[in-house]
């Protein structure tokens, strides 16, 4: 192919207790076409990120599209990019794996009888490599809810369907976060009880968000990163406690700021909504169910 075009989810990763293991895909995606040129690197950035976005070797989907090249053996002569991005940047959504996730896709459909030399099972390997954990992009691939780990160093998954009345809310604030530095903040050791709590809450939350809705609100009980993290970003923390006070299943997003609400039904996810503080956005998502796509 000389061009072929990509969309990808917006995914949540940890949903509280299941902290770099569960990952949720949500129905607000980016868009990248990437064609073979006959040299050089052309990138044209449109939405989220336009004004800081590097135009280089050193933007994501690139760096994504070259190692998978490389790994395939066919690095073309030059390549043009043009990515509509609309999941927000550095806030707990997903926005780097979804470069990761598009920029593989996008490089194993333009390289000769790429998908035959690079199948599903080494894609998500090869972005767990590359995003260094396998969470966020086994839910941007496969859609859904996933539960993802590493056995070898190697990147698994599963799928599971999200029950219907599960309506994902994300308050998103102005300001944003970093990954490295939320992960700085985690100690090296955590209670045995606590841990002991993560893991019952974890399995809870499988069940809770493939049948059992219901028990969305214990399900997401965590003392596993969270409370580590607060420091980093004391508005969303504030509003996580202020949220589950009124009874909503709220959890920090990711490795924050955003604020997810796993709404059992619309009115929970009004009320969720009524509950954004002035100058954060709220969305009312559906759970993407087919994952990163190649469109025609």
């Amino acid at each position: 192919m000389s061009g072929a075009r990509v969309r990808v989810p917006a995914t949540s990763a940890n949903l509280g207790p299941g902290f770099d293991a569960l990952g949720l895909a949500l129905g607000l995606h980016d868009e990248v076409l990437a064609e073979r040129s006959g040299d050089g690197l052309s990138i044209e950035v449109e939405g989220e990120g336009a004004d800081a976005l590097a135009r280089d070797e050193s933007h994501l989907v690139v760096r994504a599209m070259r190692r998978t090249f490389e790994a395939l053996g066919d690095e073309p002569g030059g390549l043009a990019l043009r990515c509509h991005n609309r999941i927000p940047h550095s806030r707990g959504l997903g926005s780097s794996a979804a470069a990761i996730v598009a920029g593989v896709l996008l490089a194993r459909a333009l390289a000769t009888d790429g998908t035959q030399r690079l199948p599903d099972g080494e894609v998500l390997a090869l972005a767990g490599e590359l995003e260094g954990h396998p969470d966020n992009v086994a839910a941007c691939l496969l859609g859904g809810l996933t539960i993802a780990w590493t056995h070898q160093g190697t990147a698994r998954a599963v799928r599971r369907d999200v029950d219907q009345a599960v309506v994902p809310v994300v308050l998103v604030p102005p300001f944003t976060a970093s990954t490295a530095a939320a992960r700085g903040l985690l100690p090296d050791t955590v209670p045995h009880g606590d841990a002991a709590l993560a893991a019952g809450r974890s399995a809870l939350l499988v069940a809770a968000l493939t049948g059992t809705p219901q028990a969305l609100f214990d399900a997401t009980e965590d003392r596993l990163h969270q409370s580590y993290r607060a420091p980093a970003m004391p508005r969303s923390a504030e509003l996580v406690t202020e949220l589950r006070g009124r009874g909503l299943p709220a959890v920090i997003s990711g490795a924050g700021p955003t604020v997810l609400v796993l709404a059992r039904g619309e009115a929970e996810a009004e009320a969720a909504l009524s509950h954004a503080p002035d100058g954060w956005t709220g969305h009312a998502l559906p759970v993407d169910t087919p994952g990163a796509q190649l469109l025609d």
